[in-house]
């Protein structure tokens, strides 16, 4: 080999070691920043002379963004009213422990005259029950009678429980389903706090009682998810849960699969991988926009199915040019071009615009915008200095090869720009993994994603989960199969939230 061209391979290995060494820097400079620096997208810092000179350069107009104003507020604040709840099969408890008598009458009892009968006792039994922040418990005096003509005992019944056999209240099964799966409390530390309340109860039957209820709830679940698939408009993603164990001391990877439809309800589905079949899986048959991240499975699921139509999100998109700033200034033109779409969607949600005039005043605005986009890609494409392994070229090619499913959302006003709306829906499943960290079985990780469709969806429709739990659990068992669509919280507003079953602790608030 010449000196000349071992010199040119040399330089070559050289080039080659300084991209490696540069790519590796970006990669390290990323993991900085997730474990040390701010994780937020948002642009702190724009430089207004840069943004005008871009939006000018492709001829669009983009609002300005509004200053921040400051406002006094004065108000009132409702006082927060506590309720207590408390159970178990092997109940015990102190004197500490506040109890409320409930004295049952039985009209059958009551029917006899009484000549007819001599009271000689009363049959005391307990129910735990739960006000939010503090426990009571619920003490039941059922006389018990016996009959002067032919000497039989009888007794008044008892109020019909949820779980039958069980000393829990309604109360206490929708306050341990709310604190665990609402409030990341888990069920060990719930059952600290009956501890320091002066009442024993095993944590197994705490386990037991919660899974026992969220068993009830699985119906209910089970037709929110056939609604959904009704959507014109689904979104979809997908979210890791550790579930199950797969060897000693290591638990499988698995994921849970929200599905949100355009009545502002939404579904989590388990399984036990991120396999593209699971699409197929939750969707079947379904019609209509599927809204998506990039994630490859979904464009296949559109890909194979004519009736479905494919849109991604503009976020997912935005995510790859705000890493790829920091290597390349360039990156920010893009930052700016995608935040002027942005302010044109919070202009529509600030005027209630739907339908046909959200449409039109997306062609008007966002439309040459990301025409504008797109050419500055295209741009930035025939840079000769740009490598493929650099973040600004990577963020180019993820969106080049999604183009026509980003504007989707520009010719059908029902489909959102991203799926953030989604994103903050399945927030409460990585938020609840901090405290109670993973499912031991699979079959936990379906009752976590049953639960959570519902207390999702509840504060989506701002129906209090607590009253919306304690009526429904009580109602599920007498409500007919065939309309337990009713018992969803979108429907269970307009129907039963005027007047929602109660839990007998009711009988003690003041």
């Amino acid at each position: 080999m010449s000196s000349a061209a071992r010199i040119a391979r040399l330089e070559q290995e050289n080039a080659d070691l300084g991209a490696e060494l540069a790519s590796v820097k970006q990669q390290l400079d990323w993991f900085k920043r997730q474990l040390f620096g701010e994780k937020s997208e948002r642009r702190l810092d724009i430089d207004p002379a840069l943004q005008r000179s871009l939006f000018e350069r492709f001829d669009v107009a983009v609002p300005p963004e509004k200053s921040a104003e400051t406002e006094t507020i004065t108000y009132q604040r409702r006082k927060k009213q506590r309720d207590h709840a408390v159970n178990d099969s092997g109940l015990r408890f102190d004197d500490s422990v506040p109890r409320e008598v409930i004295v049952v009458t039985d009209p059958v009892i009551d029917s006899l005259a009484e000549s007819e009968r001599d009271k000689i006792g009363e049959k005391v039994t307990y129910r735990l029950a739960q006000r939010p922040g503090s426990h009571v418990v619920l003490e039941y005096r059922l006389p018990v009678y016996k009959r002067r003509d032919n000497g039989k005992i009888i007794t008044a019944q008892a109020p019909v429980n949820v779980l039958e056999r069980t000393a829990t209240d309604v109360s206490l099964l929708a306050g341990l389903l709310i604190d665990k799966f609402a409030w990341h409390l888990p069920l060990y530390r719930q059952h600290q706090r009956l501890q320091q309340a002066g009442i024993q109860v095993s944590r197994a039957s705490l386990t037991t009682w919660s899974n026992r209820a969220i068993d009830l709830l699985a119906p209910i679940v089970e037709a929110q998810y056939r609604h959904i698939l009704q959507s014109r408009v689904l979104a979809m993603d997908e979210t890791p849960i550790k579930a199950g164990r797969q060897q000693r001391g290591k638990l499988r990877q698995a994921y849970l699969w929200p599905l949100y439809g355009d009545a502002d309800e939404i579904v989590f589905r388990y399984a036990p991988t991120r396999a593209h079949h699971h699409v197929q899986d939750w969707l079947k048959d379904f019609a209509g926009t599927l809204l998506s991240d990039g994630y490859e499975a979904y464009a296949a699921y559109a890909r194979n199915n004519p009736g479905v139509t494919h849109a991604q999100c503009w976020s997912h998109c935005r995510r790859h040019f705000e890493q790829a700033q920091e290597s390349d200034a360039a990156a920010s033109e893009a930052l700016t071009l995608i935040g002027g779409l942005y302010r044109h969607e919070q202009i529509i949600r600030d005027q209630a615009l739907a339908g046909a005039d959200k449409l039109a005043y997306r062609s008007r605005h966002s439309e040459p915008i990301a025409q504008a986009f797109w050419a500055w890609c295209d741009e930035q494409c025939h840079r000769l200095d740009l490598r493929p392994q650099d973040p600004l070229s990577k963020a180019l090619t993820y969106a080049g090869s999604r183009k026509a499913s980003l504007q989707v959302f520009l010719g059908d006003p029902e489909v959102a720009i991203d799926t953030n709306h989604l994103e903050r829906s399945l927030r409460p499943v990585p938020m609840g993994k901090k405290s109670w960290l993973f499912c031991w079985t699979e079959i936990g990780a379906e009752r976590v994603g049953i639960i959570q469709s519902l207390l999702v969806t509840c504060r989506l429709h701002g129906v209090d989960p607590y009253v919306y739990l304690v009526d429904v659990l009580q109602r599920v068992g007498m409500h007919p199969a065939s309309g337990v669509i009713e018992l969803t919280p979108r429907e269970w507003k307009t129907r039963f939230a005027a007047d929602p079953l109660k839990s007998d602790l009711s009988r003690f608030d003041r």
